[in-house]
């Protein structure tokens, strides 16, 4: 079982090194993103996580029927969490997470910037392993996130 998860991950690895990556954002003030679009997002991708983390876990009961479609779940799964990593930065931390508001409200900001590097490092974790806990993990935090960054609107 080892070896077709190591398979599917090498696998994973040369995929994401072929295919070039797109910004989810270009970082210019076009007013097309809708905060609670992007929001609603990272959940669908950590539902996907989720979902991903699963069907890994069940094919690999029968890894050599199922290595072609575990190493599509681990693709999948590692594509979702690279774009809520990314949606944290570029979205979050570059543009909407104002740095005025650590003079204006030092608490509320460092909660959300904190809450930020904790879904990133828990993004992270859910590329690395299939444990379901840390899916739901995720799922916590992006919600309190959520919470926080809604607070002042």
């Amino acid at each position: 079982m080892n070896y077709y998860l190591s398979l599917a991950a090498t696998i994973s690895a040369f995929t994401f090194s072929a295919i070039p990556q797109a910004s989810a954002h270009c970082q210019v003030p076009c007013g097309i993103y809708s905060d609670d679009t992007v929001l609603t997002d990272l959940q669908t991708h950590q539902k996907t996580i989720a979902k991903a983390m699963s069907q890994i876990n069940e094919l690999s009961k029968n890894p050599a029927k199922n290595a072609n479609q575990i190493a599509r779940w681990v693709t999948n799964k590692e594509e979702h969490a690279t774009t809520i990593q990314n949606t944290m930065c570029q979205y979050f931390l570059a543009q909407r997470l104002k740095l005025d508001e650590q003079n204006n409200n030092k608490n509320t900001y460092l909660k959300k910037v904190v809450l930020v590097h904790k879904i990133i490092v828990l993004s992270m974790k859910c590329k690395q392993t299939t444990d379901p806990a840390n899916a739901q993990a995720l799922h916590d935090a992006i919600n309190e996130f959520t919470k926080a960054y809604n607070a002042k609107k």
